[in-house]
């Protein structure tokens, strides 16, 4: 089904992780570090890492700014995912989001069950496309941290996995705002 290519190059990705919590710190934030040690394991770059509160505007800003940044290709956030009050991380993200990514969802929660059985419905994990910078948006636990680089993010920025991967996609991500009107 899917392959790497040993001809080709590995290519590190510049990736930032945000972590959304009224209550951690990056000190006890084990699903911020699972992604920053997995990240730096696999070869990429991390490109930074910060702790926002639960709040629209902040996780917004944060994620645009870094989006923005030449020195990021990629912004991974971890928790405000479910469906309590202060879980608002794809609210605010999702409207700000110019393609999204129904098939990250499709296949985290694919996965997520094969763990966690229906448990999985409790998470609005989602991914899309924002200033030609990708993003992601998962659960606050490690398992999940850890189901969704290990299934899905850690190969499909391999740029050496086949038949595709988000690393050959990448240059393109803003070819509509080039094109001549």
């Amino acid at each position: 089904m899917t392959r790497l290519d040993e001809t080709r190059p590995f290519i590190p990705v510049r990736i930032a992780v945000l972590t959304v919590s009224d209550t951690r710190t990056l000190a006890d934030d084990k699903s911020g570090q699972t992604l920053a040690d997995r990240i730096t394991e696999a070869g990429h770059v991390l490109a930074d890492r910060a702790i926002v509160t639960d709040d629209r505007e902040k996780i917004r800003a944060t994620v645009l700014a870094w989006s923005r940044d030449e020195k990021i290709d990629v912004v991974i956030t971890t928790g405000g995912t479910g469906f309590t009050g202060r879980d608002v991380t794809p609210d605010a993200l999702e409207p700000i989001f110019e393609k999204r990514m129904d098939g990250f969802s499709e296949v985290f929660h694919r996965i997520s069950y094969d763990k966690i059985g229906t448990s999985t419905v409790q998470s609005r994990a989602t991914g899309g496309v924002v200033n030609a910078t990708f993003v992601f948006v998962l659960p606050g636990s490690p398992g999940a941290c850890k189901d969704a680089w290990d299934g899905i993010l850690k190969p499909q920025f391999d740029y050496r996995h086949m038949p595709c991967n988000f690393v050959e996609i990448m240059p393109r991500l803003d070819e509509h705002l080039r094109r001549e009107k």
